[in-house]
């Protein structure tokens, strides 16, 4: 019982952060954004070419469906 007393009297020593707990949210909010824009810059990339895009599908189009997301093979 004297372990448990000691371990639970050692456990209220504060523990000193490297720096102020604001700074944590600040530096995962701007990974978050930044992630976010890496996100948003890849929007409507299929459709930068649609020549090439075209191609693809008359080439690809073997079964004749028109949906080529794979969820019906």
């Amino acid at each position: 019982m004297s372990v448990l007393v000691s371990t639970l009297a050692a456990v209220n020593e504060p523990v000193a952060l490297p720096m102020p707990p604001i700074v944590f949210g600040l530096i995962a909010a701007v990974v978050f954004i930044a992630l976010g824009f890496v996100t948003w810059s890849y929007r409507d990339v299929a459709n930068r070419h649609p020549s090439k895009s075209a191609k693809y599908a008359s080439s690809h189009d073997v079964h004749g469906h028109a949906d080529r997301t794979g969820a019906d093979h």
